[in-house]
């Protein structure tokens, strides 16, 4: 497999590349190299012979219509998208040009190589379009599951972003034939992730003493999709998913905010406990919350388990193990630039970091 993968050097992204390489894949990593891409999360396999990397906007239809007519793939995994809800808040234009304007490039682009193709090469090859369960809006308590027939409501601009990016998606396939596959995914967490996100900053936090900030009262409700068990469902999409088809990716890990923000705490305090005894969790810090902040997520992946055979191989409690080990074992990996951590998403500028 020649694999194309937009936003490469992302958290998803790079676990993906990861995981091509490995398994003998051809891979060509396309990234911006924007705050939250970081290339030392492909060191593991910067130095094969099948992978290469370019430096690249999704929304430069002249870099990326060069790159994939060079590359000639059999397949594009698009995952490069601006992803922080209260960046989004704070900043929309960017969720707008790189979700939107990068996703309608990366399209087009797929759609004339796809024409150049021979009958083979057609048949085989896909566009898998990687997204997001917010778009589906927002749960109630008691409400069931999302799945691939819910009714789009975003409530956030990323999430707009996101559900208006998956509409051309499906648009470029029912108008021009591309076959493309569209993903959802649940909270995706585990190692390399940018450190602004929510597991990351309860270590970072706790481990420098400072306030755990927890938004509203912690009652939000995510699921939560270790970030490797992800990636088999994206290759599964590419080997068998359906043109047209549409899969969503779910953990089966609901918790609330601050349900798990006692976990970390738990883990780091026998882990690597306080000098002075206490427990991390006496560091949370409830903090005002986000505007519009959705209440519960959760994701029906049974399309995916009977379709493509894919079922989530992680179990909570062995993932957040090995993400707790791994940021302990990767201590610079937390430390960022200050003004890549500062609170986002109030529509001014801040301190603190999200929840």
């Amino acid at each position: 497999m020649r694999a194309m993968v937009t936003g490469g050097a992302g958290f998803i992204g790079s676990a993906l590349v990861r995981r091509l390489v490995a398994e003998g894949h051809t891979v060509l990593n396309f990234d911006l190299l924007t705050y939250a891409g970081d290339l030392r999360a492909v060191e593991p396999v910067s130095g094969s012979d099948t992978y290469q990397f370019q430096r690249g906007d999704v929304a430069d239809a002249d870099a990326v219509t060069a790159s994939v007519s060079a590359f000639r793939p059999d397949v594009i995994f698009h995952l490069a998208a601006e992803s922080h809800v209260d960046r989004s808040i704070d900043g929309p234009d960017a969720f707008i040009r790189t979700n939107l304007n990068g996703t309608g490039v990366m399209l087009q682009a797929a759609r004339a190589w796809h024409d150049r193709m021979d009958a083979d090469g057609r048949a085989a090859f896909r566009f898998i379009h990687v997204s997001t369960d917010e778009v589906y809006g927002s749960l109630g308590f008691d409400d069931p599951a999302f799945t691939e027939d819910t009714p789009y409501a975003p409530n956030s601009p990323y999430a707009a972003s996101k559900a208006g990016a998956d509409h051309l998606a499906r648009a470029w396939h029912e108008t021009f034939g591309l076959p493309v596959v569209i993903t959802n995914c649940s909270n995706n967490y585990g190692p390399f992730q940018h450190p602004e996100k929510l597991i990351p900053t309860v270590i970072r936090k706790a481990l420098g003493g400072e306030p755990i900030p927890v938004y509203g009262k912690g009652e939000n409700v995510r699921d939560w999709l270790f970030v490797d068990d992800h990636v088999s469902g994206l290759i599964a999409a590419a080997t068998t998913g359906k043109p047209g088809g549409k899969y969503n990716f779910g953990g089966n890990a609901e918790r609330r905010n601050i349900d798990l923000v006692h976990s970390l705490c738990a883990r780091l305090d026998e882990a690597r406990p306080r000098a002075d005894g206490q427990s991390y969790a006496s560091q949370i810090s409830f903090v005002t919350d986000r505007p519009g902040h959705d209440l519960r997520y959760a994701v029906d992946a049974s399309r995916a388990r009977s379709a493509l055979g894919w079922t989530p191989a992680t179990s909570f409690e062995e993932g957040m193990a090995r993400t707790v080990h791994w940021y302990l074992s990767h201590g610079d990996w937390l430390t960022r630039n200050p003004s890549e951590l500062a609170r986002l998403g109030l529509g001014q500028t801040a301190t603190g970091e999200a929840s």
